[in-house]
This record gives structure tokens, C-alpha cells and sequence, in this order.
């Protein structure tokens, strides 16, 4: 019974670990503004963007910062607004002098 036990135990901190991992992955990419510019993140690089894109939610980003929703709404990106892969925005999700983690550079 305690050996049933503990391997449930470690088979649920296994998938945490794992699921973890995942979400960790999926935000690592991004688009953002940074001095008025629109960069994405890849990987944990940071480069200009050079074409639109659309995100996995049919939300469309172009490289002025415009943002057109699939209902055909549009706003602005501003300073250290992000938008993860998925499609979600953060507002001031990346402050100057911070890596995507929120860690000082």
C-alpha cells in the first residue's frame, strides 16, 4: 500500500513538472513593443519584427503595432505591451531593462 502510494505521488510531481514545462514553452515566444518598435521573441531572442503575423487565435499583429481582433476591432501596441503565440496580450508585460521572465538584465 505505501509503495502504491508514494508511485502516485511521484507520478503526480512528474506531471506537474511537466505541464510546467509546457505553459513555460508556450510563453517564451512572443511579440512586444520595446522604444517604439515591434519585436518578437523567439527562443528567448530578441529581433525586430519584420512581417505581420497572425497568432493562434486569429488575432493579427502588424509591425506598426497595430492589432486587429477577428471581429476587425483595432488598437495599438504600446511600450512594453506583450502578446504571447496564443494570442493573449499583457499589458506592460516587459519593462525596460527586464528579460521576458521579469528577471533585471
Amino acid at each position: 500500500m505505501k509503495t502504491l502510494i508514494k508511485t502516485l505521488v511521484v507520478a503526480v510531481i512528474g506531471l506537474s513538472f511537466i505541464s510546467t514545462g509546457f505553459a513555460e514553452d508556450k510563453t517564451k515566444d512572443c511579440v512586444h513593443m520595446k522604444d517604439g518598435k515591434m519585436m518578437m521573441m523567439k527562443d528567448g531572442q530578441d529581433m525586430a519584427m519584420d512581417k505581420d503575423m497572425t497568432m493562434e487565435n486569429g488575432v493579427k499583429v502588424m509591425t506598426d503595432g497595430t492589432v486587429i481582433k477577428k471581429n476587425g476591432k483595432k488598437k495599438t501596441m504600446k511600450e512594453g505591451d506583450m502578446m504571447t503565440m496564443d494570442g493573449k496580450m499583457k499589458k506592460g508585460g516587459m519593462k525596460e531593462g527586464e528579460t521576458k521572465e521579469g528577471e533585471k538584465k
